[in-house]
């Protein structure tokens, strides 16, 4: 079920400014590459990274910080145009503006995560919106215990990836189990994400990561034993 659009004057004026201003920066040269690398997920307009949030900047121009309705409403309407531009836009703002959510913000994410799938938009999502939800509210967890094991496999790697910036704070014991609990997931991004989450964890606990994966190689697949050692010696 798609999440309500809540009423925001705020997100009237934002999604104005930034369908008349992200335009004025396309190159259909550029967007017929991106889309290509993409592998067709969703039309671009042509921006580059740093063109595009210094586009972004101006559209946010003397604006008020927003309120968590405001938040979804900008996300969820920047969902529903088709150039990938808009979906990058309304993951920096939530990467902005997630302190000032709470965990009723999750429906919505996983929403942004099921839609219109690919990994420029999950993983950052995972990373910078999920994580810091799930980190002020010890409550959301059980969410990710049951995301883990969700059918679709951008849920799943949210999941995985939730914790990638936690460093120190890390549950490497949740982490583990998730990554037993999919394993043997045949899809590429799965495993890719198990060996990525291992890998940055490792950063903090070289030798519980080094540990775990001699103890799970029969189980884990190569990919994900490489990509989690990569760093270690």
């Amino acid at each position: 079920m798609t999440p309500r659009i809540p009423p925001s004057a705020l997100a009237d004026t934002v999604l104005e400014r930034l369908t008349s201003v992200y335009p004025t920066g396309a190159d259909p040269v550029r967007a017929e590459g991106a889309a290509a690398y993409m592998k067709g997920v969703a039309p671009f307009i042509g921006l580059y990274t740093g063109e595009r949030r210094a586009l972004s900047r101006t559209v946010l121009e003397g604006l008020p910080r927003p309120a968590e309705n405001d938040c979804t409403a900008i996300a969820l309407r920047c969902w529903e145009l088709p150039e990938r531009e808009y979906h990058y836009f309304a993951v920096d703002y939530l990467t902005r503006h997630i302190g000032r959510c709470s965990s009723g913000l999750l429906p919505v994410v996983r929403h942004l995560v099921v839609t219109t799938s690919w990994w420029d938009t999950v993983d950052a999502i995972a990373a910078h919106v999920v994580g810091p939800l799930v980190s002020a509210d010890p409550e959301l967890v059980s969410a990710m215990d049951e995301w883990i094991g969700d059918d679709d496999l951008w849920v799943a790697r949210t999941a995985l990836l939730h914790q990638l910036r936690y460093r120190s704070a890390t549950d490497g014991g949740r982490l583990f189990r998730y990554c037993l609990r999919r394993a043997g997931h045949p899809d590429f991004f799965i495993r890719k994400a198990i060996g990525w989450s291992l890998r940055e964890y490792a950063k903090t606990d070289p030798g519980a990561v080094r540990e775990f994966v001699d103890s799970a190689r029969d189980v884990l697949s190569p990919l994900s034993v490489r990509e989690a050692l990569r760093n270690l010696r």
